[in-house]
């Protein structure tokens, strides 16, 4: 049997070439910072993907939506409905991720996993409903087992 890929650990950063990535930005032709946290980002690929100049080809930007059973305790500042409106909102183009995804090139993956109003006719949203949103863990588990691991 073979292990889902997100039970899968990850691999190790490697902080030698962090660190080399670091020295590099200390090098290039700019004053040291001018680039804020994309300066951040880079030394941060580098030791994640290996290499002094990580590279991104291909920009995958994935939303998972789902309603929380806590919402009934009056925590939330926003009742369930927001939530289907807001995966409108994501597909139409019209929340601030949207337009970085479109500006960025980037594929935009919006997945509805437990909304209490679902939105089954709304075109671009993957429908992996893992139930009409989660129990209350205020009372309870949110989700059993088998629902964690689908």
């Amino acid at each position: 049997m073979n292990t889902p890929w997100w039970l899968t650990p990850c691999k190790p950063v490697d902080h030698a070439m962090s660190m080399a990535a670091a020295e590099r930005q200390q090098q290039l032709t700019k004053p040291a910072g001018s680039l804020g946290q994309l300066e951040a980002l880079a030394v941060q690929l580098a030791g994640l993907q290996g290499q002094l100049k990580p590279r991104a080809d291909q920009i995958w930007v994935a939303i998972f939506a789902g309603d929380h059973g806590v919402v009934a305790e009056g925590v939330s500042a926003y009742p369930q409905a927001v939530t289907g409106q807001m995966l409108h909102n994501f597909v139409s183009g019209g929340a601030a991720i949207s337009v970085l995804a479109r500006q960025l090139g980037a594929q935009l993956d919006v997945v509805d996993l437990g909304t209490v109003t679902p939105m089954l006719n709304l075109a671009g949203v993957r429908h992996l409903q893992l139930g009409a949103g989660t129990a209350n863990f205020a009372t309870g588990a949110a989700m059993t087992d088998s629902q964690g691991l689908k």
